[in-house]
């Protein structure tokens, strides 16, 4: 009994001081400073209080044993409580969305144009706002407030793949169709989408709201109503750099934008031409140059959950991902959507997107249903606005986000608790801010982004 009454405890307190040591030094080479200091403060309160645990006398040791021991087990049953739980609810789209009202696509009308005269003559309740938003500094502008020149410039080269390859997304079928089984091509494809670059990748089948209702930008003639044209859609995440999105809202960030947005499209175009050459229509999906609403594509593929802010929620980098779809008439596998109420009651507890977003676009509310189907909805105008002011995309809400942190063992083990409990999804939210703060400070960029402008 004695040595269970000093194993115990002792064991107890140096697996939590040593895991607390451990997260501090990950913390450190991850930048976060103030997560190192709490970390690495804590194991240090740890390690006092397991010598003033040696040398207290044996009975009030036995006291503390019975006490931990039952700590543990009373925790272990908190865990197992049905708190948090989220019925799903409707969450599928009635309607199609109309791509020329997406505020990309009306920021790109010009003054003069048919495209112009006949969208306002449609919404004419769009034209002062948008007015005002073409009147500010614009994105990656050398007046905005964010201006960086060598950034700026960075991002403007990236996005120069995604605009030439925007007539390379669709093209030519083989004449002869290789014969292929789903279970053989879906293996190959996610295989090669990976190889190229993808994180993760999921196949749907493409139902009509994934396809937007009219052509908005692109390739293709303005206000042109699409039809659904494919049955499958690949969906696949690409990685962002946790160190350049936690600069947000400055200008590395929306370098990491341009840069994700090439790989993403350098992928979707080489996809979609591998398709066809084995004799199946495929068109890709790129920035500027999109028929799918992508992050739709990929909830119904299996890869997130929408969460507040309105875009893909991934489960194992949170919202740090773009995206890229790839439509096709290849029999495929289908991955089919997870539901995930672990992430719908984490983002309805945690706000904290809302709460850092400088532009208040995002909403406090509890999800509501817009156009039949239950979900967030941020604010586009008061986004894009923001964005035009500073000049870049801002991205504050994404390098926030608990789910954010990197694909790491501690990140990573915590990620495995709160998906099976809700009581540790809000713990998880205290320690999420005791270790970062609720209202996180941006992040220097790395030595090699810091030049100044």
């Amino acid at each position: 009994m004695d040595i269970w009454v000093i194993v115990f405890p002792g064991s107890v307190g140096l697996v939590l001081t040593l895991g607390l040591g451990a997260f501090g030094l990950q913390s450190w080479r991850e930048g976060e400073r103030r997560a190192t200091r709490v970390a690495l403060g804590l194991a240090a309160v740890g390690l006092v209080l397991l010598g003033v645990v040696v040398i207290l006398p044996l009975p009030v040791q036995h006291v503390l044993a019975v006490l931990l021991a039952a700590g543990v087990l009373l925790g272990g049953l908190l865990l197992a409580l049905p708190v948090g739980q989220v019925a799903p609810g409707n969450d599928t789209p009635q309607t199609r969305v109309d791509e020329r009202d997406i505020m990309f696509a009306r920021a790109r009308l010009k003054l003069g144009s048919a495209a112009h005269t006949a969208y306002y003559a449609l919404h004419p309740e769009h034209q002062a706002i948008d007015d005002r938003i073409r009147a500010l500094p614009g994105l990656l502008a050398p007046t905005a407030q964010k201006a960086h020149p060598l950034h700026f410039a960075a991002a403007e080269a990236s996005f120069v793949l995604p605009a030439a390859l925007r007539e390379w997304v669709d093209g030519p079928v083989a004449a002869e169709a290789l014969p292929l089984t789903p279970d053989a091509a879906t293996a190959y494809l996610k295989g090669l989408a990976r190889y190229f670059g993808a994180r993760t990748v999921g196949v749907a089948t493409l139902q009509p709201y994934h396809v937007y209702s009219h052509i908005g930008r692109g390739s293709g003639e303005y206000g042109v109503p699409l039809a659904v044209e494919h049955r499958y859609a690949l969906a696949f995440t690409v990685e962002m750099d946790h160190a350049l999105m936690a600069t947000a809202p400055e200008a590395p960030t929306t370098l990491e934008t341009a840069k994700e947005y090439a790989v993403a499209a350098q992928i979707a175009v080489q996809l979609a031409a591998f398709i066809r050459a084995l004799g199946y229509p495929a068109r890709a999906h790129i920035d500027g140059n999109y028929r799918v609403i992508a992050p739709l594509v990929a909830r119904d593929a299996g890869l997130g959950e929408l969460g507040r802010m309105g875009i893909l929620m991934t489960p194992e980098l949170g919202p740090c991902v773009r995206l890229g779809v790839v439509t096709t008439d290849l029999p495929l596998l289908v991955d089919g959507r997870i539901t995930r109420p672990d992430m719908v009651d984490f983002c309805r507890i945690c706000k904290k997107c809302a709460e850092n977003c400088p532009s208040r676009a995002i909403p406090f509310d509890d999800r509501r249903e817009i156009a039949g189907a239950l979900r967030w909805q941020i604010d586009a105008v008061k986004c894009f606005h923001y964005w035009n002011v500073i000049g870049t995309d801002c991205g504050r809400c994404m390098s926030v986000c608990p789910y954010s942190h990197p694909d790491t063992f501690s990140h990573n083990l915590l990620r495995w608790v709160i998906r099976r409990s809700g009581l540790a999804r809000r713990a998880a939210l205290r320690l999420d801010d005791l270790f970062y703060g609720r209202k996180p400070a941006s992040r220097p960029a790395p030595a090699w982004a810091a030049v100044s402008d």
